[in-house]
């Protein structure tokens, strides 16, 4: 028996944010030393009251015209940008299909990595017997913790939400192995210092905090040393592929394609680079919907199999990394 992700669906905002846009309300603003950088020329943003939640329900009515809603018996939401600091999302989704009393509902408080950690707890309760047909839900709406001024994030995140249907299989596609890694000593590079119990939201959190290059933001809004988390990751995430690869006692030239999370242009770049992948192996969607944090790799992999470069017995492998600082990787049989 092996797990395999049996249907991928996907929602993004209507509203869409063009480079052209940023530059107008920020003209002095390198749009072009930007879109060499990350790649990005759009993303789509939700709208004020436009929640992660909201974009989940779209997707999963896509999806659930082609199956069957009450098979499912476990809910998984991976989210940043919760619609409630409590109940965790999942169980909106299940009051809103009216799903069975019976059925496992939990979010899991992830971002980039977030659809390995989805599909790692999915393989792990199917294994179990815990569940046999699990709902991944991966979205986010990080547009909403972004000051509007601050260049190293607004250029680079959009707003997405995308659902995975996960099965278990008998034959050998699936999921053929994974490995994830954590580093919470480096959480500080990538975080939001304000909004939760440590420090709570008060009058002096919205205090705008200006950096060296310009860029403005608050205790409230994302906080981003974006050179420091391409330099971890430039090292971290090679080296785990490779223990990856030689775990599965596969090379980089056996992989098909390689959907990555869709971080910039320059990560995806440098990891390439580093691991002489051929450039028609590795995927790339950001350029007209930017970072979508923990939607990116669903909806790199929906798209890919719509371009025709996912096909059946297709070797791929998967790998995120952001918050936490977290990152894993993950090989699968389409």
């Amino acid at each position: 028996m092996n797990i395999v992700i049996k249907n991928i669906e996907f929602t993004l905002p209507e509203n869409i944010v063009t480079n052209k846009d940023l530059l107008l309300e920020n003209p002095d603003w390198d749009i072009t030393k930007i879109e060499e950088k990350t790649g990005i020329f759009q993303r789509y943003i939700a709208t004020k009251n436009e929640t992660a939640f909201d974009l989940a329900v779209k997707a999963c009515k896509k999806l659930f015209s082609k199956f069957d809603k009450d098979a499912i018996d476990t809910i998984i939401f991976c989210t940043q940008s919760p619609d409630y600091i409590m109940p965790p999302n999942a169980y909106l989704i299940h009051k809103h299909f009216n799903l069975n009393k019976n059925v496992i509902a939990f979010d899991i408080n992830q971002a980039c990595s977030g659809y390995i950690y989805g599909l790692m707890l999915a393989r792990s309760m199917i294994l179990s017997k815990t569940s046999s047909t699990v709902l991944l839900i991966t979205g986010d709406t990080y547009s909403k913790y972004i000051h509007p001024k601050d260049r190293s994030t607004r250029v680079i995140f959009g707003d997405g939400a995308a659902v995975s249907l996960i099965e278990k299989i008998e034959d050998d596609k699936g999921i053929i192995d994974l490995i994830i890694s954590s580093s919470g000593k480096e959480f500080e590079n990538f975080y939001i210092p304000a909004g939760a119990c440590r420090i709570p939201q008060c009058i002096t959190s919205t205090d705008e905090i200006y950096n060296g290059n310009n860029n403005i933001r608050t205790s409230n809004t994302i906080y981003m040393d974006g050179m420091g988390v391409l330099s971890f990751f430039k090292y971290s995430v090679p080296k785990q592929i490779r223990e990856l690869l030689k775990k599965s006692a596969l090379t980089v030239n056996d992989i098909d394609l390689f959907v990555l999370h869709q971080a910039s242009k320059i990560a995806l770049d440098t990891i390439r680079t580093i691991l002489k992948i051929d450039k028609s192996k590795m995927y790339y969607n950001l350029a007209n919907i930017g970072n979508l944090v923990s939607a990116s790799i669903p909806v790199a992999l929906k798209m890919a199999i719509e371009e025709g470069k996912i096909k059946n017995n297709s070797l791929i492998l998967i790998s995120g990394f952001g918050v936490g600082l977290s990152w894993g990787s993950m090989i699968i049989r389409n």
